[in-house]
């Protein structure tokens, strides 16, 4: 199906995408340089999902092998060390169009013009001109500048550092980085292999370290430190924005000379810190595990985030992905407005595994937005469908986006207890969305398609129910075992490498041989830790632990499962390599590896392999995970710096008394500055890094006013997902755009008006925590104790849940559906514009009563009159008089189609 309707289209979405990262095509030897720095990547962050910061291997005969044993700032320094290499390589430093290239075109052309071409002042500016060219420039994408393998070598030297002599650091952490060893000795101390060499050659070498100037004196981790924080800006301007880099450069310029801002001048005294010299900030900035560059934002990079990238990527080039789009479609692609509401259910699903707005927008719209636009949609509405549904796969369940694994970090909330609380008002998101395209397709008469553009359903979920379970499989983890994020996520991968194992050497002539190998496999096992107590291959080398219950035996075979359906699919697959696997679809990306792969070694038969191309879905997904985690890593690790600074400088407690000062007590006005703030700063900057800026500043505001904890976090990051469809800057409707042949501005347009109910529904749950299933707990307790999620004794509760829980839960469905009418102007037929604002009004009655009575209260105490109280009974009456003119308006507009119905 997908082939049939997105071949045209696709190579449009290729280079919106490829003009929007602006990342670099590689060929030749350097792509499998990346390949191969990827694939390290994601092992080491596999390895440390599955044993911990004890790097060791269990060998045949001799038993457990130790490593390495890392601390926390080791993990979090090679991670991002691995994430500096890959940027450096991926993205240009230049493209030889920005500002500066520009200025050094002009001066060229202006010597040129002026002095002649053989003049001596401009064959210097052309010669220096020139070397930057060929040093930095990467005009075409495609080439590795001189200037990017200097700093990714830089970027290597410092994880070096970090795993060699990381005894020295601990040292500097009391004595200050001016006390550590100076460059010329520690490079010394690397070389002492080569050492009599050095010794020799000492009378020359002693008098060209002078060369070096005061480094030769200054502390290495001193100047690996500097170095380091400036490779971090510049991996930030190239995979992110110079906007980040900017902001992030002003605070650590700010935490340096913000002692020079006058402490007698009204207002500006808040921001006055004390005086910190350059060694304190460095030190504080990167050698820190709980601010700076490797502080809280990467320490749950490590732990959560990127191993969700990488089952993200699993779970993509397993072909989930096109799978559950042809699964969306086949669900309601026959529907009115069928393939715009396939649109929100394919992309909502991508966006929970892709965690970006913009490649989820572009690769999944390559496929949706053609068929939304062949169905009747506008070309702008098509769009804004797309990226409303791709942005909102951020605040979905059960993965979310990286911002969710924060939330974890930051509130001390269970990442199960995170699930249950976002889950409601997310369907609440995707269902407005649903709701507006549905009342669009009645408004331009646009049914679905037809039976033959789609596939059977039932014969889909036969074909490819084991998609189904990772999901499954994640949930249970997560929800049922509580197990760890990370921890859920590797034996979730495992499932999807287990699952593929079978499903590509299942075949009508080996799915009798791959069962009698799965049989002996598991039976040897199963022998093996009941007879020897420990597996297969343990007890066979004399490793095991000697017998054991029969019990145990079971369990411990059971733990093996995944490896063990991994096993058996190998073995069959290298016992019948040419078999036909009939429920075998791959992503494309995976065959378009292996036939390329195959051919550069000379043997293409190989590309029909079986096991040669599990081989490759496997270590495709390991390197598609790394690319993908390299900007969200880069991401928080240049926002931990403002965190960092905030926290060392004291500037955090200023900005939030000066906050409440200018709300005047005013639970709406806090609301308010946050949403425009987290907007504002969102334009064209990851979720992930508004949220983490806005949650150190923004949250301890809104907790003094009773707002559940984990409702602050998600309110800020519900509108920092907003940004991304928020004009002018609307970088995923932009995307959008690009596919859909569209007025970007129009685009982002559309697009917000069909996320309105994303900006109302934040509020609504703050103000009214049981649409979060949040319910507050008794007694004086601490912000982050005073709420917790509801029970099932909770819910049997009826004198508590059915006022608030189930009514305003009830309130705020009908809302959405109030304002879709509002947003697209017809329900049953069009609806007048005095009647839209009656529907907006309805919808916020429903949705929000207590924040009617909240503004209320603000306005009469500005006029010195005392509010009324908000309780039940008052919530209640206003969600009754919205819900009486919903439906009112409803049965008008009823009224008024059967009316039309005759002249039609």
């Amino acid at each position: 199906m997908s082939n049939d309707h997105s071949t045209t289209d696709a190579p449009d979405a290729d280079s919106v995408l490829q003009e929007i990262e602006r990342k670099r095509d590689l060929s030749g030897r350097i792509v499998l340089a990346v390949a191969a720095i990827g694939i390290a990547f994601s092992v080491f962050q596999l390895w440390l999902a599955a044993r911990g910061s004890v790097l060791s291997v269990s060998l045949p005969i001799v038993g457990s092998v130790t490593l390495a044993k890392l601390q926390l700032l080791q993990i979090n320094a090679v991670h991002v060390a691995f994430a500096l290499v890959l940027t450096f390589l991926l993205y240009p430093a230049s493209t030889g169009d920005g500002p500066v290239a520009r200025r050094c075109k002009r001066l060229s052309e202006a010597a040129t013009a002026r002095l002649g071409s053989s003049h001596p002042v401009t064959r210097v500016i052309n010669a220096v001109g020139a070397g930057l060219a060929w040093a930095v420039v990467d005009d075409d994408l495609d080439a590795v500048a001189p200037v990017d393998i200097a700093f990714a070598a830089v970027s290597a030297l410092a994880a070096v550092y970090f795993i060699t002599d990381f005894a020295e650091i601990r040292e500097l952490r009391y004595l200050g980085l001016t006390a550590g060893r100076p460059l010329p000795t520690v490079w010394l101390g690397y070389l002492d292999v080569i050492r009599p060499v050095f010794d020799a050659l000492s009378p020359v070498l002693n008098p060209a370290g002078a060369l070096l100037g005061p480094l030769g004196h200054t502390s290495y981790a001193l100047v690996l430190g500097a170095v380091g924080v400036v490779l971090v800006l510049e991996a930030t301007r190239r995979a992110i924005s110079l906007w980040l880099m900017c902001i992030v450069a002003a605070f650590i310029a700010y935490a340096r000379f913000g002692y020079l801002i006058p402490q007698d001048v009204a207002y500006l005294q808040i921001i006055s810190i004390p005086p910190f010299a350059w060694p304190e900030i460095i030190q504080n900035l990167w050698y820190n595990t709980e601010n700076g560059v490797f502080g809280i934002p990467v320490t749950v990079s490590v732990q959560f985030i990127y191993v969700f990238i990488l089952f993200g990527a699993f779970l993509e080039m397993s072909g989930a992905g096109q799978w559950f789009i042809d699964l969306a479609y086949g669900a309601t692609g026959t529907r009115k407005g069928g393939p715009a509401k396939a649109s929100i259910l394919a992309s909502g699903f991508m966006g929970t595994i892709s965690g970006s707005s913009i490649a989820n927008t572009v690769t999944t719209g390559a496929f949706t937005i053609p068929l939304m636009k062949r169905s009747g949609y506008r070309p702008e509405f098509a769009g804004a469908v797309e990226a409303s549904a791709s942005s909102g796969g951020q605040i979905l369940p059960p993965v979310m986006g990286a911002a969710a694994f924060l939330i974890v970090q930051y509130t001390g909330t269970p990442f199960a207890d995170v699930i249950v609380a976002a889950t409601i008002p997310a369907l609440v998101f995707f269902f407005g969305v649903w709701v507006m395209v549905h009342f669009e397709a009645g408004k331009e008469d646009i049914g679905g398609l037809g039976t033959d553009d789609l596939v059977s359903l039932r014969s889909h979920l036969r074909t490819g129910w084991f998609y189904l379970v990772p999901i499954g499989l994640l949930l249970y983890y997560l929800i049922v075992e509580r197990l760890s994020v990370a921890r859920s996520a590797w034996f979730t991968i495992v499932a999807i490498g287990a699952l593929m194992a079978l499903v590509a050497a299942y075949g009508d002539e080996t799915r009798g041989l791959l069962g009698g190998v799965l049989t002996v496999v598991t039976g040897g096992t199963l022998l093996a830790e009941w007879l020897g107590g420990g597996s297969l291959v343990a007890v066979l080398t004399g490793g095991g632990a000697g017998a054991q219950p029969l019990g145990g035996a079971v369990a411990a075979t059971l733990g093996e499962l995944g490896w063990l359906a991994i096993a058996a699919g190998v073995i069959t697959m290298a016992l019948r390599p040419r078999a036909d696997a009939s429920l075998l679809g791959f992503d494309d990306a995976v065959d378009d590896t292996a036939g390329a792969v195959s051919a550069a070694v000379g043997r293409p038969s190989l590309a029909g392999n079986g096991l040669f191309r599990y081989g490759v879905f496997t270590l495709k997904s390991m390197e598609d995970g790394a690319r993908t985690a390299v900007p969200v890593v880069i991401a928080v690790a240049a926002a931990g710096v403002i965190p960092g600074v905030i926290s060392i400088s004291g500037l955090g407690p200023n900005l939030v008394s000066l906050i409440q000062a200018v709300a005047g007590g005013s639970l709406v006005v806090v609301l308010a500055i946050t949403a425009i703030s987290s907007i504002i700063l969102g334009m064209g900057m990851p979720t992930t890094v508004t949220y983490i800026i806005l949650s150190v500043l923004l949250v301890p505001v809104l907790l003094p006013f009773g707002v559940p904890e984990l409702a602050a976090h998600l309110y800020i990051l519900y509108f920092g997902v907003i940004a991304d469809i928020t004009p002018p800057v609307a970088v995923a409707a932009y995307a959008a755009a690009g596919v859909a042949k569209s007025d970007p501005f129009d685009t982002g347009v559309e697009a917000f008006s069909l996320s309105l109910n994303k900006a109302i529904v934040p509020f609504a749950f703050v103000v009214t925590p049981g649409v979060m299933l949040l319910r507050r707990n008794a007694g004086s307790l601490p912000p982050g104790d005073q709420y917790s999620v509801v029970g099932v004794a909770d819910l049997l509760d009826v004198g508590y849940s059915v006022p608030e829980v189930v009514l305003p839960i009830a309130g705020v469905v009908l809302g959405v559906v109030a304002l879709a009418a509002t947003v697209i102007g017809h329900v049953y037929t069009d609806v007048a514009r005095a009647e839209r604002v009656a529907y907006a009004g309805s919808a916020l009655f429903l949705m929000a009563p207590t924040l009617i009575v909240t503004t209320a209260n603000d306005v009469l105490g500005l006029l010195g009159v005392a509010g009324g109280q908000t309780g039940v009974v008052v919530d209640l009456g206003l969600r009754a008089i919205g819900l009486v003119v919903f439906a009112a308006l409803l049965v008008r507009n009823r009224r008024a189609s059967t009316a039309e119905e005759p002249a039609a």
